[in-house]
């Protein structure tokens, strides 16, 4: 069984991971990034790049690069409830250098990091590398084990970092407590065609019964529909045809193409959870991203929110990973610096899954809609949209990078 070292061992190529091997390769550190999966062609479904990493890529001096790869841009963010159309959210006031949720795989979104962070000689990235278990010695996590194509390796590190997702391996491994804040609703995700004759407008609605959404893709809507916890069974049980009618029922103009759900693998189900660890480290040990705390999908805010995580963590820890000095202290630092958003962001995502998706979950579809008195008043007064989109598009605590230096 061979064995490495590194200062820092990143578990996990998403967007938390692959922008603190990014930032910590950057700044000199000696980092190596372990990714499962052999390449990042995968069907992420949380695709949203919002201002707060678009004003990060600024900060990197990448944006430009950056936005040349295919992407749609998202001004502002419409609901409808019952028949009526509101603008919920308006990006166009935010003091950033862009202004816009950027709808981009994320496939290309990774590999953009991945090309940028192999330019430095302190980054190494390994795909196919499952990280299976931690190593501990005398009461401190000192790397990882991990089977590649070539067999079982022993991945040392002053600091291993646990940024592989909300089904997180290494977070179960290390007997951390994780809270369950609950989520009422599960969710179909599917694609359908788009024509250059439909909207351009990314969109959801709201009724008694349903609530659907659609992002707009350029040549496809990336199409999530919203039912009750735990109701998948019962929907599979109905029948394909009759999935396909409550699709068109909440989107007629789909009425010529809702066959491409030719069967159940095209509708692909998430199980929405909403967590959050107590305690994201141990000596030697930190969570980031999702590992850490589990968004809900509200809002597309999961991404960013990881990627704002990862900014905060080379921040604080970089100059301390360089000169083999991080303490206990420090790590309780980057969980100290990003509770607090990371609190508020999910209250605001609860508060919306219990006082607008439930309510619509559970009214009876023969019942007009009435939308919720937050949107009523958004609608009533333009000015309060961009407090909304101030909360989607920077989140409550938005991260700058630092010099590679400081």
């Amino acid at each position: 069984m061979s064995a490495s070292s590194h200062q820092c061992c990143i578990v996990g190529g998403g967007p938390a991971g692959m922008m603190l091997g990014l930032l910590l390769a950057r700044a000199g550190v000696k980092t190596l990034v372990l990714e499962k999966h052999g390449d990042f062609l995968r069907d992420f479904r949380g695709d949203t790049i919002h201002p707060s990493t678009l004003e990060v890529m600024w900060d990197l001096g990448l944006l430009d690069a950056f936005l040349k790869l295919p992407h749609q841009k998202v001004q502002r963010f419409n609901a409808q409830f019952g028949d009526t159309m509101f603008t919920l959210a308006d990006f166009s006031h935010l003091p950033v250098h862009g202004r816009y949720i950027a709808m981009m795989p994320q496939w290309d979104f990774l590999s953009f990091l991945a090309a940028e962070a192999a330019k430095y000689p302190t980054f190494t990235l390994m795909m196919d590398t499952d990280a299976e278990a931690l190593i501990e010695e005398h009461g401190r996590v000192v790397g990882v084990r991990a089977q590649t194509s070539e067999g079982e390796r022993l991945f040392r590190a002053d600091l291993v970092v646990g940024a592989d997702g909300r089904h997180s391996r290494l977070r179960d491994a290390s007997g951390l407590v994780v809270d369950e804040l609950g989520a009422p609703m599960d969710v179909f995700w599917f694609r359908l065609s788009r024509k250059d004759s439909d909207t351009d407008e990314t969109v959801g609605r709201f009724d008694n019964g349903a609530v659907f959404v659609m992002l707009n893709r350029g040549a496809y809507w990336q199409c999530a529909y919203v039912i009750p916890k735990g109701a998948a069974d019962t929907i599979r049980t109905a029948g394909l045809d009759a999935f396909r009618a409550t699709v068109v029922r909440r989107a007629p103009f789909l009425g010529d193409r809702v066959q491409e759900l030719a069967t159940w693998d095209d509708a692909k189900l998430l199980s929405v959870s909403v967590d959050r660890m107590r305690t994201w480290w141990r000596a030697g040990l930190l969570f980031i991203g999702d590992a850490a705390h589990a968004m809900s999908p509200i809002g597309g805010i999961g991404i960013n929110l990881a990627v704002q995580d990862a900014v905060a963590t080379a921040n604080i820890l970089a100059t301390l990973l360089r000169d083999a000095s991080v303490t206990d202290a420090d790590l309780a630092a980057v969980q100290a610096r990003r509770e607090r958003p990371t609190r508020l962001t999910q209250q605001a995502q609860v508060f919306l899954q219990n006082r607008v998706i439930a309510p619509a979950l559970a009214g009876s579809a023969d019942t007009p809609f009435k939308p919720p008195l937050v949107v009523r008043l958004l609608a009533a007064f333009p000015p309060l949209r961009r407090i909304p989109a101030r909360l989607m598009g920077l989140g409550v605590q938005p991260e700058h990078v630092k010099s590679p230096k400081a």
